[in-house]
């Protein structure tokens, strides 16, 4: 790919998120969707009703020469394994996250890629939000004064009609309830803020659907730099975004009123300083998912480096890990 022309890419999976991407990348300059890599036969055909080309498999879309990224959409335990098929065959690859369940998982992808010489992108758009790059700037600059602790939460009803046995349901291929969904959200955001984690305690509970990995997740994180953080996700409740960043100084909260998908809406940025009237300040939606593609195609064009680095993306796999291990065992894990 020249810095001049767009990149050619697949998307593999076209379930709920697939078919987000698609139509996403299939209307921006950046990209030139070659089509959707999907082996199920019925959604085979809602591919070809979209009006997109259908590879059966990986393989056959790594037979086009031209396609120069793929963009994962698959479920969570075939993670690793196509990113390292990708990147073997010499292909840059964008993975939703996770990117993998365990540490080690993650690092033979990031291994895989890096042996490669290519790219890899991660799934995690909302280090890419307008309120939240300010709340980074805030922390970074010390208006903040010294992090003390951090308060989040993820949570929404948008999969309660996902059927009980589905990959989703499942502790082996979707740990701790809400975390790979969007708990792990939270703890890449902390990691960007904060650095790593040092100590995990996590909880989970079975309160409304029928899931075996239970549908809420609370986590308390202590990181090597000192402060704390709690965070929650929970998968049967109106849909809830927040993040409380409180320092020796000031604090800050930010209250989305919609999911990163949805366009409308504004964050709403409060800051609070003591005998002092809190500052309102409001941002705009911005498509924040495909302000990530758009890093992931300006990185292997080399037109900028991308925002994540190989390490924090391990170590949010790392914490993921931690988070299912002390939930399932109610032990604090020691990173």
């Amino acid at each position: 790919m020249s810095k001049d022309t767009s990149l050619k890419v697949a998307v593999a999976g076209f379930g709920w998120w697939g078919q987000h991407m698609a139509p996403r990348l299939n209307k921006n300059s950046l990209f030139e969707l070659a089509g959707v890599i999907e082996p199920d036969n019925v959604r085979g055909k809602e591919i070809t009703k979209a009006g997109f080309h259908r590879f059966e498999s990986i393989d056959q879309a790594l037979e086009d020469e031209t396609i120069e990224a793929i963009i994962l959409t698959t479920p969570n335990v075939m993670h690793e394994a196509q990113v390292v098929q990708i990147a073997g065959a010499g292909r840059h690859v964008f993975c939703e996250k996770p990117l993998g369940i365990t540490g080690d998982s993650a690092k033979r992808s990031v291994k895989a890629c890096e042996d490669a010489g290519v790219v890899l992108g991660i799934g995690h758009e909302r280090r890419f939000e307008p309120a939240l790059k300010k709340v980074k700037e805030m922390i970074d600059d010390g208006t903040l004064g010294t992090i003390m602790h951090a308060e989040s939460a993820f949570s929404h009803d948008k999969l309660i009609n996902v059927p009980s046995g589905d990959w989703r349901t499942l502790k082996e291929t979707a740990p701790a309830a809400a975390m790979t969904g969007m708990g792990i959200h939270l703890t890449d955001l902390y990691i960007s803020y904060f650095g790593p984690v040092k100590t995990v305690q996590a909880l989970t509970a079975q309160r409304k659907l029928d899931w075996e990995t239970g549908d809420v997740v609370t986590v308390q994180l202590k990181f090597e730099a000192g402060m704390t953080a709690t965070l929650s996700a929970i998968l049967y409740t109106p849909h809830f975004i927040r993040l409380h960043v409180f320092g020796s100084d000031a604090a800050v909260e930010v209250r989305n009123d919609t999911h990163p998908d949805t366009p409308g809406g504004i964050a709403q940025m409060v800051t609070s300083r003591t005998d002092q009237k809190s500052v309102v300040e409001n941002f705009d939606w911005t498509d924040t998912v495909v302000e990530n593609l758009e890093a992931f195609a300006d990185a292997v064009a080399g037109r900028s480096t991308y925002p994540y680095t190989h390490q924090q993306m391990i170590d949010n796999i790392i914490v993921l890990e931690a988070i299912a291990e002390s939930a399932e065992t109610g032990k604090t894990i020691h990173l």
